[in-house]
């Protein structure tokens, strides 16, 4: 059989803290094979060590071949550390959001491994059209699959910044993955959810349309949220497959624009339980 599992990427990759937070919680990953987005939660001290203790313990699998069991392992470990983190105080525990893909074998044949934690997002846009390959852990999403809430309405649900599962925060977490077989052409965007409080589906599918490159893609992104209100830290990774050859025949490595550091406020995303405390 011959070997597919090499893969040459490009990606661009840019976060913002916004214009409501000096502090950004957002950490993200973006070197092949490893396109991650962690978007902390507990405030200054608290979200931001979170979300870069796990993008520091998942960059250890850049530049190398992971398999799904390899991933896992450096997902378990990120979640240690992030436990270690939080501390006696359950109303500021350190706990952070994970979501992305990194490209693995089965079997001789390319994928992409989902990895998904909380309500940041993966898709994947294909043929022009866009595909949400996460699924939110997020009361709103609970009240969208019951059918109590459309889309339209999640978006401005009082409770949309709330999670039902996360790394850290004082909660259980329990990461959701999938294998998606990896195609030349493949465009991956990997975001927080200072992108899609911002801008609906459409939105994002025509701008990840209209730049062929996909770091100019990342920052038509991120301006268009910011230009939308930028209530959030905005976090955005657009990764194309160009090629399924070398990775190491050409520089993978993301091009990563930072803002500045930022604080949490009221469009913070909170883990439920921390809710559910404060009402009682």
């Amino acid at each position: 059989m011959a070997d597919l599992t090499l893969t040459v990427t490009s990606c661009g990759a840019v976060t913002n803290p916004g214009l409501r937070r000096p502090i950004n919680e957002d950490s993200i990953v973006a070197s092949h094979p490893v396109f991650l987005v962690a978007d902390g939660m507990g405030g200054h001290q608290a979200g931001d060590a979170a979300s870069r203790t796990v993008a520091d313990r998942m960059r250890v699998l850049v530049g190398t071949k992971p398999t799904v069991d390899t991933v896992k392992a450096a997902l378990g470990r990120a979640g240690e550390a992030v436990t270690e983190l939080a501390g006696v105080d359950p109303e500021r525990a350190a706990g952070t959001t994970v979501s992305g893909v990194v490209a693995v074998t089965q079997e001789g044949i390319p994928y992409w491994l989902v990895v998904n934690l909380g309500d940041s997002r993966t898709y994947r846009l294909t043929d022009g059209e866009l595909e949400q390959l996460s699924v939110d852990h997020s009361e709103v999403q609970e009240l969208i699959s019951d059918g109590v809430l459309s889309s339209a309405q999640a978006r401005s649900h009082p409770r949309r910044n709330v999670v039902t599962r996360a790394m850290g925060g004082g909660m259980h977490y329990d990461p959701d993955y999938w294998l998606v077989p990896m195609e030349e052409n493949d465009r991956i965007l990997v975001c927080s959810d200072g992108l899609t409080g911002e801008l609906d589906d459409s939105q994002i599918a025509a701008i990840l349309r209209e730049f062929a490159d996909p770091l100019a893609g990342a920052r038509a992104l991120m301006e268009a949220a910011l230009t939308a209100g930028g209530k959030d830290n905005i976090s955005v990774i657009v990764v194309d497959v160009i090629g399924l050859s070398d990775p190491f025949a050409a520089d993978q490595t993301a091009k990563d624009i930072s803002g500045d550091d930022t604080l949490p406020g009221d469009e913070d995303t909170v883990p439920r339980e921390r809710v559910g405390r404060a009402a009682q």
